[in-house]
């Protein structure tokens, strides 16, 4: 699995071959633009390869823990081809500020969800 920063604070979790194809495009953004040199440097630049040991654990690099600010309390949330993984207080902002978008309406393409 590779493990990698995300923008907002957290932690990316891909199996290998979901992971390819984004650092593959991300590598082949122009290298002279600003704003993609800082996504290649964040995304790719803190990309790890990690094995499960025999628990079925991981060990996260120092550097990528202290990134996403994880302590003893973390949540793993499920993307659907990937994992987020977020530090307490991260999770609990992130679900405070998902509550108050949820209030003031929908984005574009969700008006017909019914869950």
């Amino acid at each position: 699995m590779v493990i990698t920063a995300h923008p907002h604070g957290c932690l990316l979790v891909y199996p290998v071959p979901a992971w390819v194809p984004i650092r593959d495009k991300v590598l082949s953004a122009p290298s002279l633009d600003p704003v993609a040199a800082q996504l290649k440097r964040l995304l790719v630049g803190h990309a790890q390869d990690e094995a499960l040991d025999s628990a079925g654990r991981v060990l996260i690099a120092p550097s990528l823990r202290q990134f996403a600010k994880l302590e003893k309390q973390v949540w793993l949330v499920g993307q659907g081809s990937h994992f987020e993984l977020w530090s307490d207080a991260g999770w609990q902002k992130q679900q405070e500020a998902m509550m108050a978008l949820v209030t003031t309406g929908l984005p574009a393409g969700f008006e017909s969800l019914a869950l």
